[in-house]
């Protein structure tokens, strides 16, 4: 009797109250279309302080909803002026990574491919952290990369960590981080 009593009842749910999946990682990082501005920051290591400079980043989305090009630009003084970074990515929804190839003027071409994941479920579309990683050149060696983006509404947290190889030690060192608030 109870049994029928509880069968009765889940049928005469809604629709709506059934589980709804939460977004992918392609439609989060889609979501950060549109231009923010921030800063860049680098850890100075005898310090141990971030040392900032004035960023903007333009994040466009294309017509098949899964590339995006970025391009990201700040002054780095007076000797070096403004810097441009264009980095084009796209997700693969199947295996769950982003492959990427990044430009800036003086510097060789740099492209990767990272695996993406999130450590605990997004909260909504506008609130979630994604992390990416991949073994890759970081300075004049070989490294771990990780970038943890982190979206909170209007903000948006890039930390980029590495754990180079031959160190003798297993454990991340921040190398940079982007600071960005949504522009309009």
């Amino acid at each position: 009797m109870l049994r029928l009593f509880v069968a009765s009842l889940l049928l005469a749910l809604p629709a709506t109250a059934q589980t709804v999946a939460p977004p992918s990682i392609a439609s989060l990082l889609a979501g950060t279309a549109g231009t923010w501005t921030g800063r860049l920051e680098y850890r100075d290591y005898q310090s141990n302080r971030w040392e900032g400079l004035p960023m903007t980043a333009t994040i466009a989305l294309q017509a098949d909803g899964a590339t995006m090009i970025r391009t990201a630009t700040f002054d780095d003084g007076p000797k070096t002026g403004a810097v441009v970074i264009t980095t084009i990515s796209l997700v693969d929804t199947t295996n769950e990574t982003e492959s990427y190839a990044s430009f800036r003027k003086g510097k060789p071409l740099s492209s990767g491919t990272a695996i993406l994941s999130m450590p605990a479920p997004p909260r909504d579309a506008t609130h979630w952290t994604i992390v990416a990683q991949e073994h890759a050149r970081d300075g004049d060696g070989l490294a771990k990369l990780r970038e943890t983006t982190t979206r909170d509404g209007d903000m948006l947290t890039v930390l980029k960590e590495v754990d180079p190889d031959g160190d003798g030690k297993d454990a991340w060192l921040p190398r940079n981080r982007t600071t960005l608030k949504r522009v309009g």
